[in-house]
């Protein structure tokens, strides 16, 4: 299954979580697995809900000024040495 990571950094505002608040909304409303670090968000689902999900953030906050980064994955996680992906 694949995952991305994605960093989203608004600018010209001090007040940063309504901005990254309306991004995380759109993995909400798709129903995708996500988890939340503090310096970015890791999500996972088939590569057309990975990328329609970045679509989807992305617009959602456009209006802003903003910068977002992501990588996405087919290999991630990677299971520890001795273990099997399952």
């Amino acid at each position: 299954m694949p995952s991305c990571q994605f960093s989203l950094y608004p600018l010209g505002t001090g007040d940063l979580s309504p901005i990254i608040d309306k991004a995380l909304e759109q993995l909400k409303d798709m129903g995708l697995q996500y988890e939340m670090g503090n310096m970015s968000t890791v999500f996972y689902g088939s590569s057309e809900e990975v990328f329609t999900a970045l679509k989807r953030m992305y617009e959602a906050v456009s209006m802003h000024p903003v910068v977002m980064n992501f990588t996405v994955s087919n290999a991630c996680p990677v299971a520890p040495k001795g273990k099997d992906k399952s």
